[in-house]
């Protein structure tokens, strides 16, 4: 199994995530065709920075031509801050790295806060939930990058919600802020969703730094970190170490939430690439870095692991819904989801759903089943599976570069098949059968592996 580790040793961010990802391997083509699907005339540019020896990559997010620096800043709608306009300014001069926090103030990794607070804190001009909402589902991008995005957003204005004690959709997100928390999320969404693309991945986390200190917000002085950044981090483990600034945003703190790590010390793994997503600070001695390293686990050798299987029948239950829950539990990090037609009782015809997922995702799937489906109960049982050795080598065809899907048993190739959505996008960018793809790549692997015999001999 794949495993992606994060190491919160700096805290995290969106915007860090997004730049470690991307030196990890996923391609920026990705993350930009994306943000360009969102029609917001936003972009990502990246460049490589030192920050305390270690070269890093840094991702900026602009609107048209101006970088996008002034963060996410969500405010409840009718919840009124007049005063706060020329306190924020007040401290500009003050400070250099304020943090005006009735906002989800998504800031970048090293957080530095020196962009004049040009909007009155008390206007209601902004994006609410429902506006965001839609915004990122009307667009041409996949189903599961659309849920993933929308679920980081949900998890950021709950927080907030929560924390001003006023209904989720009061909360606004700052025009500017908002473009630049769009970019970051569904960026970090689609990288996810590519990682995920050959198959289950693991993500794991070190425990998180959120560093130290105080911030100032619009309601006064907060401990770090701030209120809604703490809520979302809650059950997670957190301390604080190193620097007296805040570390952890509310996007790095909401992508977690929705990621739902294993929190532990670097799992036995052959690391296979390694990112680091640099924030801006640079300290002296401290270097400013998510660091994110991904691969195979090593105990896989064994092909053996344990899975929870959910079952349950459903015959009242729309087929569309029943088809969209089985995305939806696919896209949420079920292993497996089947669908058998079955004859229940009063001779009803309906449907048995079974989903297969690591046991630590169980009770993640079963809330999801219920919230779904009309189901009253579900059968659970915990299933040993032996799995032949799988990876992925790539094929040059005449309509680009597509990944066989290979199982093997002690080093022989038992099994080769050319991944399906790969040969589907080059056949839509070609004008080709589907068929003709796929052809075309079974023929170059045979021919790959031709060689590879000949060599051999």
């Amino acid at each position: 199994m794949r495993v992606a580790y994060l190491d919160c040793f700096a805290g995290i961010s969106g915007d860090m995530f997004v730049a470690a990802v991307v030196q990890a391997g996923v391609p920026l083509e990705v993350l930009e065709e994306a943000v360009a699907a969102l029609s917001l005339d936003a972009s990502l540019r990246t460049e490589i920075v030192d920050r305390s020896g270690i070269s890093a990559l840094k991702v900026h997010v602009f609107e048209g031509d101006q970088l996008a620096e002034a963060k996410e800043q969500a405010h409840p709608h009718d919840h009124k801050h007049d005063h706060v306009h020329d306190h924020a300014q007040k401290h500009q001069k003050d400070h250099k790295h304020d943090h005006d926090h009735d906002h989800a103030h998504q800031h970048d990794g090293e957080h530095e806060h020196g962009h004049e607070h040009k909007q009155e804190h008390g206007h209601t001009h902004g994006r609410s939930l429902s506006v965001i909402r839609r915004l990122i589902t009307a667009v041409p991008l996949s189903e599961a990058v659309q849920q993933r995005a929308v679920r980081i957003f949900e998890a950021l204005g709950a927080a907030e919600a929560k924390i001003h004690n006023v209904p989720i959709e009061s909360i606004h997100f700052h025009e500017v802020g908002a473009v630049d928390a769009i970019v970051d999320i569904v960026a970090a969404s689609a990288a996810i969703e590519y990682l995920e693309r050959s198959g289950p991945v693991r993500w794991c986390a070190s425990p998180i730094n959120v560093g130290g200190g105080m911030v100032e917000c619009a309601h006064g002085t907060f401990p770090v970190p701030a209120p809604a950044t703490a809520d979302m981090l809650r059950d997670f483990p957190t301390y604080s170490a190193h620097l007296q600034k805040e570390l952890v945003t509310p996007t790095g703190a909401a992508i977690l939430r929705i990621l739902d790590p294993e929190f532990v010390s670097q799992p036995l793994m052959r690391v296979q690439s390694i990112g680091y997503g640099a924030g801006t600070r640079n300290p002296k001695g401290f270097p400013n870095v998510l660091r994110l390293s991904i691969g195979n686990l090593e105990t896989e050798k064994t092909h053996d692991d344990e899975v929870v299987v959910i079952e349950t029948a459903l015959d009242d239950l729309n087929p569309q819904i029943v088809a969209h829950t089985a995305q939806l539990a696919l896209a949420s990090g079920a292993l497996d989801v089947m669908l058998t037609p079955v004859v229940m009782k009063k001779g009803r015809s309906g449907t048995l759903l079974t989903l297969l997922a690591h046991p630590r995702d169980a009770a993640r799937m079963e809330a999801l089943l219920f919230r779904e489906t009309s189901t009253l109960g579900l059968r659970t049982r915990r299933e040993h599976r032996r799995c032949l050795e799988r990876r992925h080598e790539v094929v040059e065809t005449p309509y680009g570069e597509i990944r066989i899907k290979l199982g093997l048993r002690q080093e022989a190739v038992l099994n080769a098949a050319a991944e399906f959505e790969d040969c589907r996008e080059a056949a839509e960018a070609n004008g080709v059968a589907l068929k003709t793809v796929y052809q075309a790549a079974m023929a170059a692997w045979a021919a790959k592996t031709a060689r590879i015999s000949g060599v051999k001999k």
